[in-house]
């Protein structure tokens, strides 16, 4: 224990002795109220982020990923039947832009710290948490609980340093993997990707209205991906209707045999090809699997 004493001299002067060493007061004061200094050494559980878009949410999984070195993990490092940080040091945060499922659960937009409750191999709890501000599990409480989802992790090749990542990523769905030791936990997440695009769809529309380009983009989206036929029909005759080009008039066809409606799709069909240009790239390049549509479509009419 440091030894020290505080004394004031004769005209007012503070001192701190301190081991012997006589400081002035006000200095001593100062060196106290700065911040520690720290060397730059690497830690042992280094930092890491991981991000993924999937349709149009961004996700990010922001943490610090400890080591096996050479310790048994589940059940003895990491206790059965006691909340873990999933991860070291500070809160594991994930965050969400927009809201999403995971496992079926709905999970609001924002940023939640991440833990764990492993009760067994075969048994977790997934735990999201309001509070992003501690240190790993110090002053958790169940009450700021948002969601606890049951997974059953899976054996896995080994791995030293603990890892989140994701994988088959696809429009609108992706999984979310924790990695350590030798289990595997995954988490399936899921997104209204469609209700976001036609926000967004809308809300360009309304600054734009007179784009054809634009309705014609918004048209195919919504063929492409077989759902409000009846709006993409409404956009597609507003294309036409401000620039009658190949390209709406083959995706009014296309929405049209998507309706089985193929006489009127051939009628349509069969303008796009006389409208488009012989040097248009795009017209050439499409124009093979036109034609192809166009007898299929000619067969299933008459």
């Amino acid at each position: 224990m440091r030894s020290c004493f505080h004394t004031v001299l004769a005209g007012g002067i503070s001192l701190v002795v301190s081991l012997g060493m006589v400081v002035p007061a006000a200095e001593a004061q100062q060196q106290a109220s700065e911040p520690a200094v720290q060397l730059p050494l690497p830690q042992a559980s280094p930092h890491a982020l991981v991000q993924q878009t999937i349709g149009l949410t961004d996700i990010s999984v922001d943490y610090h990923a400890p080591g096996v070195k050479g310790r048994t993990i589940w059940g003895q490092l990491v206790p059965y039947s006691q909340i873990w940080r999933a991860g070291a040091n500070e809160n594991t945060i994930i965050k969400f832009s927009a809201a999403v499922r995971i496992n079926g659960q709905a999970v609001p937009a924002g940023s939640y710290s991440i833990y764990v409750l492993p009760v067994s191999d075969q048994d977790w709890q997934f735990v999201l948490n309001r509070v992003i501000t501690h240190w790993g599990a110090e002053g958790y409480e169940e009450k700021d609980d948002l969601v606890r989802i049951p997974i059953v992790p899976e054996a896995s090749p080994f791995r030293e340093t603990l890892l989140y990542w994701f994988s088959d990523a696809k429009n609108g769905t992706a999984r979310l993997n924790l990695s350590w030791e030798k289990l595997t936990g995954s988490l399936y997440i899921t997104t209204d990707v469609h209700a976001q695009a036609l926000a967004g769809i809308e809300q360009t529309l309304a600054k734009q209205p007179g784009n054809w380009q634009l309705l014609a983009q918004a048209a195919e989206y919504l063929i492409q991906n077989n759902i409000q036929a009846e709006l993409a029909l409404r956009y597609i005759n507003e294309s036409i209707r401000l620039n009658d080009t190949y390209l709406n008039n083959w995706l009014k066809a296309r929405l049209l045999a998507s309706k089985e409606d193929y006489s009127t799709a051939i009628v349509y069909a069969r303008k796009a090809l006389k409208l488009g240009e012989k040097d248009d790239n795009a017209f050439m390049s499409q124009q093979p699997t036109m034609r192809i549509a166009l007898t299929e479509w000619q067969a299933k009419a008459y």
